[in-house]
């Protein structure tokens, strides 16, 4: 059997090359914002500032608990639950009074012991990080206490058991708080790691981290055989896409990070596989190009197009957030009857303090809206355009660039690096900025594009 060759070129390090959407199809963009019977208020309360919730469904498959800090980041934590799949709300649940000391946004997991006990476990970030822990459902808890001398931001970012029935708890730092002291500087990714079911964790391990990128808020996902684990990153510094690491051997080693298509460039991607198999991950929109830039999108697509960069099948935006950037740090839930509920903060209404919304779907009602059916003026639908993948070369020196199998040989652009401006917004405890949008302007030379052609093999 005769191998076709594939066409290549040699470029320069550093050079990233914009690739054609044409060979694609381009992702159905689905508005649910103005649908407001799927939404339902968690929590407001004016003039206070409510923000970055996370949740946890319990095994019920109808009682979610979300917590959340009052203010942004930073705050004191605050616990609500629901008995009914996310449609009500109970009243604000006391909580122990070391809750009141959070300095950053709190997160929630259920985890299993090897001995089948269960638990909920709390964390807290900055230094030290803490945790707090229920036997009981959430019913009662403990007070925050240091899991290990060391402390990071959006702690813990992703938590999941392992195959030999230890967890493995994600997050990541700048430098300022992985021992209590520092300067802000080059972001790592961490791993730590539980075998006696988030009792006690490991001294931190980096899994990533590049130079010329700010990685960060790990968002896990298994892929659907359970064999592989992606790493969705936000990319902080905002010079690049989000980016995706993989590791075949239950976190112990890891890909290098890769820039994800621009239909996932967010901020802390949280993930969920719907009954038909199909992924859907909820993030804050952070693509320089994107029509919904600082709102609260989700994205549809399959674990493999995450392997192959592939810009997945539907762009959903869930709400229009009145701020630039601040919003959708989100939980993400599947009711045993194949609802969705996502929950996150915004600035939902315009001249108030953010404040908790769920937002509630099913696939089949996404594919009916991407294909015009059962759709009113409140559910529109309309095909979206994203920009060109720009896929980072890295090489020693020169790097082979091997072009897709049946894809144009012209129309190609070799581009050096255009840097834009971090946002000035805090992420991870700080203060939060007057909305301005990060400056899309390049930086430190403007950058080079010159057009190439792949030529014969």
């Amino acid at each position: 059997m005769s191998v076709p060759q594939v066409p290549r070129c040699l470029l320069p390090l550093g050079c990233c090359v914009a690739f054609p959407l044409a060979a694609q199809t381009p992702p159905v963009f689905i508005d649910l914002a103005s649908d407001t019977a799927r939404q339902v208020v968690v929590d407001r309360e004016p003039g206070q500032y409510l923000g970055h919730p996370t949740t946890v469904l319990l095994e019920d498959g109808r009682t979610i608990l979300a917590v959340y800090p009052k203010g942004h980041g930073g705050g004191a934590i605050v616990m609500k639950r629901s008995s009914d799949g996310g449609r009500t709300w109970g009243e604000r649940l006391p909580v122990p009074a070391s809750w009141a000391t959070s300095k950053e946004v709190p997160t929630i997991y259920r985890v299993v012991d090897r001995g089948g006990v269960r638990r909920l476990l709390l964390f807290s970030g900055l230094y030290p990080m803490r945790m707090a822990r229920s036997d009981d459902d959430g019913r009662s808890w403990s007070e925050l206490e240091p899991i290990g001398d060391f402390g990071g931001i959006v702690a813990m970012a992703s938590l999941e058991r392992l195959a030999d029935g230890s967890h493995m708890a994600l997050f990541h730092d700048d430098g300022r708080f992985i021992r209590g002291e520092g300067e802000a500087g080059r972001f790592f990714v961490y791993k730590t790691l539980s075998q006696d079911g988030g009792l006690t964790w490991s001294a931190p391990e980096v899994i990533a981290s590049l130079a010329d990128a700010d990685l960060c808020e790990p968002g896990l996902v298994r892929s659907p055989d359970g064999s592989q684990i992606a790493v969705l990153l936000r990319e902080n510094a905002r010079r690049h896409e989000s980016f995706v690491i993989f590791s075949d051997d239950e976190g112990r080693s890891w890909s290098e990070p890769r820039e994800l298509p621009p239909t996932l460039t967010g901020d802390r991607h949280v993930a969920g596989y719907a009954p038909d198999g199909r992924l859907f991950i909820t993030f804050r929109d952070q693509g320089a190009d994107s029509p919904t830039k600082g709102d609260w999108v989700g994205w549809v697509g399959r674990y493999q197009d995450l392997v192959q960069g592939r810009p997945g099948q539907y762009r959903v935006r869930l709400m229009d957030n009145r701020h630039a950037w601040d919003a959708a740090y989100p939980g993400l839930e599947l009711l045993p009857d194949g609802t969705f509920v996502t929950t996150t903060y915004g600035y939902w209404t315009e001249g108030e303090q953010p404040y908790i919304v769920s937002v509630r779907f099913r696939m089949e009602e996404l594919d009916q809206l991407a294909e015009g059916r059962s759709c009113d003026s409140s559910r529109s639908t309309r095909a979206e355009q994203f920009p060109p993948r720009v896929a980072l070369v890295t090489s020693f020196r020169l790097a082979t660039l091997e072009l897709p199998l049946g894809a144009p040989r012209t129309g190609y652009e070799v581009r050096g690096r255009a840097r834009r401006a971090p946002d000035d917004g805090s992420h991870g405890g700080g203060p939060s900025s007057a909305g301005r949008r990060p400056d899309p302007r390049p930086t430190g030379g403007g950058g080079l594009r010159m057009p190439f052609s792949f030529g014969p093999p």
